[in-house]
């Protein structure tokens, strides 16, 4: 419902702009250059979508294998003692735990296709533990915040966008993502600890907290140390030596767990040329609006608006160009990487702008959709503190994608 909203509103700012250059100001060329914007937009995005088809049945073969070969069981249990702590209202051994902890290790691994009916399937056992069937239980917020924040180790449709686009390495915005998302997430779990009264200087999770925070400090002092092209050689290097660890262990995995591997890349790549084919309108829908937005002048006139009250604050405004993909995703997954893609496209997959909306993007999570599914699910009206939560780990997420990329790209 709110992506309907957007799209209208794109052209129909979008035409009262260039209803006014054309009359106030003489411009005839603007709405040529709308119509124009269309046929070039569309065919940007079925060419994208087409480019998509071999990179994301690739990814997605690789990743069914590790679902099959029990890589998601894997981070269910290393993951156990610490959200025990952080959903202390769900009885011991209770059957939704094994839910929970399914749909968080699915969204890590960027299997989103696995993650939502498990999420939704938590969102119902949550459910019957629930006093109040119309009002969010704690372990309910606890859970969709830890959604919202979008922790992924692996942004696997990102790369494959930047791969796309020209980039020369799509996996240099690996570990930028990774320090980004961790903090939207870490800001999500505090935000929450706070309003329930969870015990944060709990012994488990100090250490599993306060020792993955030392590790991304490390992190970046690290890089800090470095020059940029030093950056550039480090993070790329990390980058790809961390994906190809990955595409092996999942393939041992699935050794171990006596699977046909080769059957379950083929299902899985299957299910990524699908992906890959159903997502045309969709991109297309979204990238004819932006460029008619941005083809009217609506796009330029907002990001100069917000660029100069940046710069009266003294702030450098560099990363202002990607701010609107910021924006967009708590609303809209579809939108936001409409935005991602256009940014990419105007100022460069490598520019400062791309790279940021990239980071932007792998973040956070679409925070309203997801609250109004997952809550839909199950009939709850009264989100309580969900919300505000939800939207504080959106903004410690954008604050540290703006501050990492600076540090790695500028």
């Amino acid at each position: 419902m709110v992506l309907n909203y957007i799209w209208i509103a794109f052209f129909l700012t979008a035409f009262i702009v260039a209803v006014v250059r054309l009359i106030f100001l003489g411009d005839t060329e603007v709405f040529p250059a709308i119509i124009n914007s269309t046929f070039d937009s569309s065919k940007t995005a079925f060419e994208i979508s087409l480019g998509l088809t071999g990179v994301l049945s690739l990814w997605m073969g690789i990743m069914r294998i590790g679902e099959q070969g029990g890589v998601i069981g894997v981070f269910s249990r290393l993951l156990s003692p610490l959200f025990t702590k952080l959903f202390p209202e769900i009885p011991k051994g209770h059957p939704v735990t094994g839910s929970i902890f399914m749909n968080l290790a699915a969204n890590m691994l960027g299997l989103d296709n696995a993650a939502t009916p498990l999420g939704l399937k938590a969102m119902e056992g949550l459910q019957e533990l629930n006093p109040k069937k119309d009002t969010a239980s704690n372990p309910m917020i606890m859970f969709l915040v830890l959604n919202t924040s979008g922790l992924t180790l692996i942004p696997i449709s990102i790369m494959v966008y930047r791969a796309q686009l020209g980039a020369a390495q799509p996996t240099d915005v690996f570990v930028p993502i990774l320090l980004a998302t961790f903090f939207s997430t870490l800001a999500g779990i505090i935000a929450v600890s706070l309003y329930q009264r969870i015990n944060l200087l709990n012994r488990t999770i100090l250490l599993f907290l306060g020792g993955t925070s030392l590790v991304i400090a490390g992190i970046i002092y690290f890089f800090s140390m470095l020059s940029r092209q030093q950056i550039d050689i480090y993070s790329t290097t990390t980058a790809n030596v961390f994906l190809f660890v990955i595409i092996i262990g999942f393939i041992v995995a699935g050794m171990r767990k006596k699977i046909n591997v080769y059957d379950a890349f083929v299902e899985g790549a299957k299910e990524g040329f699908t992906t890959a084919v159903r997502i045309i309108p969709y991109l297309v829908a979204i990238l004819v609006a932006i460029g008619v937005f941005r083809a009217s002048g609506c796009m330029d006139y907002l990001i100069e608006g917000i660029a100069n009250l940046v710069s009266l604050c003294g702030i450098n405004s560099d990363f202002v160009g990607a701010l609107p993909t910021a924006l967009m995703k708590p609303l809209s997954g579809s939108g936001a990487r409409g935005l991602m893609v256009d940014a990419m496209n105007t100022y460069g997959a490598d520019s400062f702008v791309g790279r940021l909306s990239c980071i932007f993007q792998g973040s956070t999570d679409t925070t309203f959709y997801i609250l109004a599914v997952y809550f839909g699910s199950v009939g709850v009206v009264r989100t309580r503190h969900a919300v505000p939560c939800g939207l504080l780990a959106d903004l410690a997420g954008i604050i540290a994608a703006i501050l990492i990329c600076y540090l790695f790209f500028n």
